[in-house]
């Protein structure tokens, strides 16, 4: 006699409840489906945790990495901001000095 769906489905149902019954309704009652289970959940949350990881210390990179780029950019400003300034010393030491040589109040006396 051939299986129609229904009845194809009516005998994976009985396996199924055999199985069960077998199993005394326990799926984990087999212990290499419970070990084959432990080790999948233990691989998936270790994976998990693994992925996790990973994202975290790459987001810290990131981050370390966009500071460095700041400071770098920061230290490149100051540096420029110091060349400016220094020549703008040399300058109105010059001019100070300059000044100081026209005048006669800065002039030596001779007692």
């Amino acid at each position: 006699m051939a299986q129609t769906p229904d009845n194809e489905q009516g005998s994976m149902a009985a396996a199924i409840i055999q199985n069960n019954n077998t199993n005394n309704g326990n799926i984990e009652s087999d212990p290499d489906s419970l070990s084959t289970h432990s080790r999948t959940s233990y691989d998936l949350n270790y994976n998990s945790e693994e992925e996790e990881e990973k994202q975290r210390l790459i987001n810290q990179v990131l981050t370390l990495q966009k500071t460095l780029d700041d400071l770098s950019h920061r230290v490149d400003t100051v540096k420029e901001e110091n060349f400016k300034l220094r020549s703008e010393n040399q300058v109105l030491g010059q001019y100070i000095e300059n000044l100081m040589a026209a005048s006669n109040v800065f002039q030596m006396t001779n007692k």
